[in-house]
């Protein structure tokens, strides 16, 4: 039956064994076979652990009391178990590499059908059907860190899908993915949910790159209770995203400074089949008219000079091809591009971690080539995208503090120190935890935390803010900020578009291991050739200016976007 629930929640609760308060409350929720449902809400607010009740992480591996009722396929979950659960609920995580088992992509595919003693003939033909089916064939034999982060993706879903279960489970599905890759990863989780029927359930706080393909409906979570639970225009129209801290579309909140009164049959959740009429138009015409021109940024001393630099890893991956780029004293500056267009190389050259075969890179005049890792670090601190690479000890207070120690700071310094930057991250609260205890965004903080603590001239992050709901995203961003404004350059890796937009005046757009942009971040965003070709995605705004008839794109994304600055300010 169509409309039979394949999961139901019923007055549940649950409290974590380990915390003072419950974490859910009153969860009164069905999830239809063949329903595709978008969960949403800020960090802490309970959707992750609401995913894990789905998926039996808990309570089997994160105990806890459990009150009221929870049913999957008609079946009591805390009596199914992990195991019996996994044959209903397929889930994909968050961090792809976290979910690699085998050594090859065909391994990985077939490792729960070995689990299952499948016979080995069998088990060939049902790797090939779901390789297709999630169109991965081509890299069947390929080890996991030899493919892409959006083919990743699909090698997770893939491992799930053997099972041929009813439930489909994304925790964040586009938190470590391009702007492009992100958008294909949203179209593949549509086809799949059509091809199979599966109930497709999405954990994240990017609505509106979920929104790329509609959903049935959106559950908006906040402080441990459901706050929402419908459609999504109708959700759109009214505040509440914003109220709790989650972002909205950006034509969305265009059309409302605008003056444009939603309503849900103009469809403001799927923007190909948005209606506005002629004089709504007009309204966001007149709007951008008497908007101001945002000021031009005054050009600054060279900071970080790169020229002609070139990199080869040792297998012969030519990773860049002659690198020209200038980095500003004291700007903020945004390096964008595809997986694997050579973003983390060059910081990674940058850093002293690998050394170019040729070229020049200089710190203020300085050759980097004759300075260590370690002299250069008293200059440049780099996040890495991975928290997991970068964190080493086991309280969280001790790895923000590794640095100064390592330094000879003196502890009475070292504290109030440590202090400050945790509050600055939203992480004084856990000071006293170990890291084990923490999320993935949270690890993320921690690893900017150990970083920014040392003052460093020059921060270079490498998305610093995939998996940060709006709060945490807007904390950490309008510190490093602040840090900018006290004279700290800050350069960003990033797949976020809007941070980009919001943050960064300049770009560097990076393709194939070149530079083949270096261009406002509006102009970028707003110039198709450059979007194709360095897998990005056109901001929603370049789409909603061309409907009403805006000829500058460019300048209208600029304006929105000072004056959302101004707003949330």
């Amino acid at each position: 039956m169509e409309n039979e629930a394949i999961i139901s929640f019923e007055d549940f609760g649950f409290q974590y064994t380990a915390q003072a308060e419950p974490t859910l409350y009153d969860i009164n929720l069905q999830i239809r076979k063949g329903e595709k449902v978008l969960i949403a809400g800020p960090s802490g607010c309970g959707k992750s652990t609401l995913a894990h009740c789905i998926n039996g992480l808990v309570p089997n591996s994160y105990p806890g009391k459990a009150t009221g009722k929870l049913t999957i396929s008609g079946q009591d979950a805390l009596k199914l178990g992990l195991f019996g659960l996994s044959k209903i609920v397929g889930t994909v995580l968050q961090d792809s590499d976290g979910q690699f088992i085998g050594l090859t992509v065909a391994e990985d595919i077939a490792f729960a059908l070995e689990n299952d003693c499948i016979p080995t003939e069998e088990m060939h033909r049902e790797v090939e059907r779901i390789a297709e089916l999630v169109d991965v064939k081509r890299v069947l034999k390929h080890a996991p860190h030899e493919i892409s982060g959006g083919q990743k993706q699909r090698v997770g879903l893939g491992g799930v899908m053997v099972g041929q279960v009813d439930v489909l489970l994304f925790d964040e599905p586009l938190a470590n993915l391009d702007p492009a890759t992100g958008k294909q990863a949203i179209v593949l989780i549509d086809e799949i949910q059509k091809r199979t029927g599966c109930a497709v359930i999405i954990i994240e706080h990017r609505v509106e790159d979920v929104l790329y393909c509609p959903v049935d409906r959106v559950i908006v979570m906040g402080d441990g209770r459901i706050q929402y639970d419908g459609d999504p225009d109708t959700l759109l129209c009214s505040e509440l995203l914003q109220r709790k801290g989650i972002r909205e579309p950006l034509y969305v909140t265009a059309l409302k400074y605008a003056g444009v009164e939603l309503t849900a049959d103009m469809r403001p959740s799927y923007l190909p089949e948005l209606k506005l009429s002629q004089q709504q138009k007009v309204q966001v015409r007149g709007w951008f008219d008497k908007q101001p021109a945002p000021e031009a940024a005054h050009e600054q001393d060279v900071l970080l000079r790169a020229e002609n630099l070139d990199f080869t890893y040792e297998g012969g991956h030519h990773a860049l091809r002659g690198i020209n780029a200038i980095v500003h004293k004291g700007e903020m500056l945004s390096i964008v591009g595809t997986n694997g267009a050579g973003k983390s190389t060059f910081s990674k050259v940058v850093c002293g971690f690998e050394n170019a075969q040729s070229g020049i890179l200089e710190l203020e005049g300085v050759d980097l080539n004759t300075l260590s890792i370690k002299e250069r670090a008293d200059h440049i601190g780099y996040v890495m995208q991975n928290p997991n690479q970068m964190i080493s000890k086991t309280q969280i207070f001790d790895e923000v503090a590794l640095g100064l120690r390592n330094r000879g700071i003196s502890e009475e310094e070292i504290r109030p120190r440590v202090e400050e930057t945790l509050k600055i991250c939203g992480l004084y609260p856990f000071r006293n935890w170990p890291v084990s205890a923490l999320s993935y965004g949270q690890k993320k903080r921690v690893t900017i935390a150990s970083i920014l603590v040392l003052k460093p001239e020059m921060i270079l992050l490498d998305e610093p803010t995939a998996g940060q709901d709006l709060k945490h995203y807007t904390e950490i961003m309008d510190f490093l900020s602040e840090l900018n404004r006290q004279g700290v350059t800050v350069v960003l890796i990033t797949h976020d578009m809007h941070l980009m937009l919001e943050y960064t005046p300049r770009a560097i757009v990076f393709n194939a291991g070149q530079v083949i942009a270096d261009k406002s971040a509006a102009e970028v965003l707003n110039s198709p050739d450059i979007v194709e070709a360095a897998h990005l995605k056109e901001t929603s705004l370049y789409h909603l200016s061309a409907a009403c008839g805006i000829t500058d794109a460019e300048e209208f994304t600029r304006r929105f976007i000072a004056r959302d600055r101004e707003v949330r300010k």
